[in-house]
């Protein structure tokens, strides 16, 4: 009996014997397998000296979070075909398979790509899976020995920022922040340089450094007349968006602030596109999006300039602009051709998420541009 002939008694069961949960688990879990691209491997067809690289999850069938993990590999096999090849391997039935690579822990997840191998260090999602991969081929965040964080950051230029992560492996905090860590430099390539030092590997080097805790989060901002200056973070929470957050803060700031005559001025009547936060100081939304603010001011420089209202110091502006709720964001596009201002709320609160809606309406407004030349 193929795959197709179990589906078709999958369906006539679920048409003959409604409200059973159970079958549409199975006809979901047949579904993903049949879509899947994940392959069963044993001592015979293991990649070991495969020339294409090779994501493996050594695993046991009693293990609860190795079935979790399964149909999230299959999810992630369908986003990665043709890039990456994804195989599974029982240690239950290949015992000395998985000794020879030290497996000790269920589900272990490793990439092999020739004579490079990377465990994977995360949460089991798909999601997580591609972000591992992504950062194998583009690393965001870039592990410093003694010499190179003497020369990288120590010795960096003038505008250069760093944030440091001083880490040891077998630190349980350390390996929940990974993920993260990696997560946030991505969103900070071209404006922070992200590294990690192994403190297992160089512990002299940390305790030089005063290292006391591990995870330890620094951030070294741009050159002073101090000889070595650097904050320590001593949040709460280690999660990618406040690390992120965090950071953005030490940044100076690129945005201006508006009065109620320059808004009226160069946003209003001048002749740019603009991106404006109005805020009120006392908010404590408005203090948390103020860094991310920034982050997307330095994204849109060049095409569209970023501005700051502040609603307590300017109520009348502000009320006269719609402003209902802090912080609102709103979009003021200049349209050449009508020579007029037309202005949009955007609602995100992601600095991308914005940048790219801003992008996006530029190019519908140079399409115009384009389409109105081409009549006259």
């Amino acid at each position: 009996m193929n795959v197709k002939d179990i589906m078709q008694i999958l369906n006539f069961l679920l048409l003959n014997f409604k409200g059973k949960k159970i079958l549409y688990d199975i006809l979901a879990f047949a579904k993903e397998s049949v879509n899947s691209h994940v392959t069963t491997l044993g001592p015979q067809n293991f990649p070991s000296n495969d020339k294409e690289p090779w994501l493996v999850d050594f695993f046991a069938p009693w293990c609860p979070p190795c079935r979790a993990l399964l149909p999230e590999l299959r999810k992630a096999s369908t986003l990665l075909y043709g890039q990456l090849k994804f195989g599974t391997l029982d240690c239950t039935v290949h015992g000395q398979l998985c000794n020879m690579y030290n497996i000790q822990a269920y589900p272990t997840t490793v990439v092999f790509n020739q004579s490079s191998i990377h465990e994977y260090e995360g949460h089991h999602s798909a999601k997580q899976i591609l972000e591992f991969i992504e950062d194998l081929r583009n690393p965001s965040v870039i592990t410093l020995t003694p010499s190179t964080f003497s020369e990288l950051v120590k010795q960096r230029k003038h505008d250069e920022v760093w944030m440091v992560d001083f880490y040891s492996p077998w630190c349980h905090p350390c390996q929940v922040l990974m993920p993260e860590w990696k997560r946030m430099a991505r969103t900070l390539t071209g404006l922070i340089n992200v590294g990690s030092v192994d403190c297992q590997q160089y512990h002299s080097f940390c305790a030089q450094e005063n290292v006391q805790r591990y995870p330890e989060i620094r951030f070294f901002p741009k050159k002073s007349n101090k000889d070595y200056q650097y904050h320590s973070y001593n949040g709460w929470n280690r999660d990618a968006y406040s690390l992120r957050i965090w950071a953005l803060g030490f940044l100076p700031q690129v945005s201006i602030d508006l009065t109620p005559q320059t808004f009226s001025e160069k946003v209003l009547q001048g002749k740019n596109h603009w991106v404006v936060d109005f805020y009120a100081p006392w908010c404590g939304p408005c203090q948390n999006f103020a860094p991310e603010f920034e982050l997307l001011a330095r994204m849109v420089k060049g095409k569209v300039k970023a501005g700051k209202v502040d609603c307590q110091a300017y109520a009348q502006t502000c009320q006269k602009a719609g402003i209902k709720a802090y912080p609102t964001v709103k979009f003021y596009s200049y349209e050449r051709t009508k020579k007029n201002i037309w202005e949009e709320q955007v609602n995100a609160r992601d600095a991308k998420t914005i940048a790219d809606f801003i992008h996006g309406k530029l190019e519908t407004l140079q399409n115009q541009g384009k389409r109105n030349k081409d009549e006259l």
